[in-house]
């Protein structure tokens, strides 16, 4: 299972992440992809977002089950702690 979530990119992109992946929410892209498949997407999804940003959750063989990769300036911090993913929220 792959997880995309777009912050701020062109409609032009995620019209390109829709063939492959399903998008339930505006921004949110769900579907089951190769490694490779999501790698590209990820690929195209960087160099296409302009000042947008991007995170990508993907089964893993990790404690959790999963994996993230983000670019840009998202809406929250993942951070890795001690081998486990946690989200981390700025305060004003």
């Amino acid at each position: 299972m792959v997880v995309l979530m777009l912050e701020r990119v062109p409609a032009s992109l995620r019209g390109e992440i829709s063939r492959w992946m399903i998008e339930p929410k505006t921004g949110v892209f769900v579907g089951k992809l190769s490694a490779a498949v999501r790698d590209r997407l990820w690929e195209n999804a960087q160099s296409a977002a302009r000042d947008g940003a991007g995170m990508l959750i993907y089964s893993s063989k990790t404690e959790q089950g999963f994996n993230v990769r983000t670019f840009g300036d998202t809406s929250r911090e993942i951070v890795n702690m001690s081998k486990l993913w946690l989200v981390r929220i700025a305060t004003a």
